[in-house]
């Protein structure tokens, strides 16, 4: 344990910002070069999956349809947000109980 806090010391502060500021301008630029450069909606990939269907085989029907439909795309998106949230969290639960456990 003393060794990992003498290697934490050894770190210039000063150096440690630096590296900070560069990864947020780095997140930043990518999320703003595909708003700058991709032009026009992007519709997903199910959208896509669904005009690659109907070129192959036009008289194509699904086998089902969804069982509730959101009354808007906004609600939509928001309830794929949640769902990808949460599964997030739950990774990151299950990540840091197993290393808990090791340590």
């Amino acid at each position: 344990m003393s060794l990992i806090s003498e290697q934490k010391s050894n770190i210039p502060p000063q150096k440690n910002k630096q590296g900070n500021w560069w990864l947020i301008l780095s997140v930043v630029t990518l999320i703003v070069l595909p708003l700058i450069f991709i032009k026009g909606e992007y519709n997903g990939a199910d959208g896509q999956a669904h005009d690659a269907i109907t070129q192959i085989q036009p008289d194509y029907e699904p086998w089902f349809e969804a069982m509730i439909k959101p009354a808007s795309a906004e609600v939509e998106s928001f309830l794929f947000a949640t769902q990808a949230a949460l599964g997030a969290g739950v990774i990151g639960y299950i990540i840091g109980l197993y290393k808990g456990r090791k340590q």
